[in-house]
């Protein structure tokens, strides 16, 4: 560390994006859930799609020193608030533990298939899911559930990328946090039988070029990472994502302190580790510019961000 330089301690203030929280509820039709960090409950009523489910929320300590392994009461909790029994499928974003952690678990536990790369379905393994229940998708290939269409479009975790690399074996927990490797990073666009559409990215990366041609009308869009890029990466995440799919309406995800249990209040990550202010003095600027809404989920609640749309 240079000479007179100290970490920046303490954390954003989310009071200061209070304005932002502001995505209406949803009464019917299809409706988004937004369950920290990039879990997101996405269902018509009828079928339901989750990305992640990841609810344990293993302590620092555990996770940097110790062994980590899904926590049965907390996803219990989680499911049982959130109203969820039944899932078509759950999908994580990558394989990294604070998004796969509890995917086996959840889509055990709520008769979900799991679907993603190949990082994925050895999670799915470890963690005692039948052969049947787990699929390894074809990038670029559609795949119903429900009353939803999905495609997985692969792309780049953000960097630092800690845990690179795939996953090759069964994950069978408790583990060290560095078998959670990143495995595919996936960009997940969602087309609901109504016309709805949006995109889930859940890593603040990009591949350049790889969502040429895709649309969404909303992006649930991942910052974890991004307030310690230079301003013009974030920019061309924007670019790469947000405009490149068209997305009027875009809801920012991936920006909470994942060490948190999720019955607590949201706060965001702490400046050691990510810089949310640092974020928004970038992306503010520019969806004002571009006509774009800016928005943060509230949790727990469902939520219609297509309303936003007019």
């Amino acid at each position: 560390m240079a000479l007179g330089l100290r970490p920046r301690l303490g954390r954003p203030d989310l009071g200061r994006y209070a304005g932002r929280f502001g995505v209406p509820q949803a009464s019917d039709g299809v409706g988004v859930t937004f369950l920290g960090v990039a879990s997101l409950l996405i269902e018509d009523g009828a079928s339901a799609v989750l990305t992640d489910g990841f609810f344990s929320r293993p302590a620092l300590a555990r996770v940097a020193l110790g062994r980590i392994a899904p926590d049965e009461a907390r996803i219990a909790r989680v499911l049982s608030r959130a109203g969820i029994d039944r899932l078509d499928v759950v999908t994580p974003v990558h394989t990294h533990y604070d998004h796969a952690l509890d995917s086996a678990v959840v889509a055990g536990r709520t008769g979900a298939r799991l679907l993603g790369g190949s990082s994925a379905a050895q999670i799915g393994r470890g963690g005692g899911l039948p052969e049947d229940r787990i699929g390894v998708v074809v990038p670029g290939e559609p795949v119903r559930a429900g009353g939803f269409t999905l495609t997985w479009i692969e792309g780049e975790h953000c960097p630092p990328d800690r845990y690179p690399g795939m996953i090759t074996a069964p994950v069978v927990p408790p583990v060290r946090t560095t078998a959670y490797q990143c495995g595919e990073a996936w960009s997940i666009l969602l087309e609901h039988d109504s016309g709805r559409t949006a995109l889930v990215q859940g890593s603040a990366g990009f591949r350049p070029g790889a969502l040429a041609g895709r649309r969404a009308e909303v992006a649930y869009l991942g910052v974890g990472q991004l307030g310690v890029q230079d301003p013009g990466y974030v920019r061309q995440y924007w670019a790469e994502t947000v405009e490149t799919v068209g997305a009027r309406q875009v809801v920012l995800i991936h920006w909470d302190d994942f060490f948190r249990p999720l019955d607590r209040p949201l706060r965001a990550l702490p400046y050691l580790g990510d810089d949310l202010d640092a974020t928004m003095a970038v992306l503010a600027p520019l969806a004002e510019r571009q006509g774009v809404g800016l928005h943060f989920p509230t949790v727990w609640r469902r939520e219609n961000p297509w309303a936003l749309l007019g």
